[in-house]
């Protein structure tokens, strides 16, 4: 028995040496150590011998079964690393190949100009409200002077939700709503309302039947116009530098009395006269003026003791001057050859 397990053994061995993979070697190990292989059969004739014959050949079974079992196991491990060191080198990565190039983005120009302009009111004092896009009529006009029938509503047509509801014009319903919440104890009342607003407007080349406002409120005791003209005359500088200069042109809104015009004088031509500013050496940014006595009234003030003023910027009027763009609609046509010339003008 001893000579057929030596046998056995020398056959398993030769096998294991001459397997290559992982899945041959699982076969060696069920032929030989299972329990239909060879050195089962020993064992079964084991029966038939006399007590000291089990014993020994018992002994020389268990030997021969450990030492396969442990040199399979050997071989296995080998060949185990040896598959994973192949599959390694099959899916390796060639990293010194260039990587994929990121672009890198930046604000939208109408983003750019709103967070510079909240900057500087802010260091002004300057609280930011906002208010919802969908505006009912009372907010959007009436609380503004505005009432029903009255003819400066064709000046700001729009798009109406149903008979109460539209699309606000402005962004003044932030600061009527804003009033209601406020009183004398509060003042002053400093508030700045950048948002979308939406007319039933020409779509040309300075005309968007969508576009951004900052609109600013300031309402306290002993306001006066000056304080307005200041107030612009420091945006100005700000958002143009040193050497523009500002004029206010009377004017009509129904927000405020007296009202003006706002205009700086031109980048191009610096005031003396050129067509970009059709020969007058300046150019309209915005509108502006004292808060209406109607309107303190109706937001529960009372003119006699406290006034104010307003105004309202337009976003994408500022960003033409600023950046020099022609046409209003570029803002809007998701055109990333427009809009990625202005990711590194920053922030001041």
């Amino acid at each position: 028995m001893k000579e057929q397990l030596l046998t056995i053994k020398q056959e398993a061995l030769d096998l294991i040496a001459e397997a290559k993979d992982v899945a041959a070697m699982n076969d060696i190990r069920v032929k030989y150590l299972g329990k239909k292989g060879p050195i089962q059969e020993v064992m079964g004739k084991m029966r038939d011998m006399s007590v000291e014959e089990k014993k020994e050949t018992g002994a020389a079974v268990n030997e021969v079964k450990q030492e396969l079992a442990a040199v399979i196991e050997s071989r296995m491990a080998e060949l185990e690393a040896a598959e994973v060191e192949a599959r390694l080198a099959a899916e390796k990565i060639d990293i010194s190949l260039p990587a994929q190039a990121r672009v890198m983005g930046g604000k939208h120009p109408l983003t750019a100009i709103v967070d510079e302009s909240v900057a500087f009111f802010r260091s002004m004092g300057y609280e930011v409200g906002v208010g919802p896009e969908i505006e009912t009529d009372y907010y959007n006009f009436e609380a503004l002077n505005l009432p029903k029938n009255h003819p400066a509503r064709d000046m700001q047509d729009t798009f109406y939700i149903d008979m109460h509801r539209l699309l606000r014009t402005h962004t003044s319903g932030v600061q009527s709503r804003t009033f209601e919440a406020r009183s004398m104890q509060d003042l002053p009342i400093q508030i700045l309302a950048p948002g979308k607003v939406y007319r039933r407007d020409d779509d040309d080349a300075t005309h968007s039947h969508q576009f951004m406002q900052l609109e600013g409120i300031m309402i306290g005791r002993d306001i006066s116009l000056a304080h307005l003209k200041a107030t612009l005359q420091e945006f100005v500088h700000y958002m143009f530098g040193p050497e523009r200069e500002i004029r206010l042109r009377p004017s009509y809104f129904p927000f405020t009395e007296p009202s003006m015009e706002v205009d700086v004088t031109c980048a191009k031509c610096g005031g003396s006269g050129c067509s970009i500013c059709k020969q007058t050496g300046w150019i309209e940014i915005l509108g502006a003026g004292m808060c209406h006595p109607n309107i303190l009234t109706i937001a529960g003030f009372d003119p006699e003791i406290v006034s104010g003023f307003a105004f309202g910027i337009g976003v994408e009027r500022i960003a033409m001057l600023k950046y020099g763009v022609e046409d209003i609609r570029n803002f809007y046509v998701n055109d990333m050859r427009f809009v990625t010339q202005f990711k590194d003008w920053g922030d001041k």
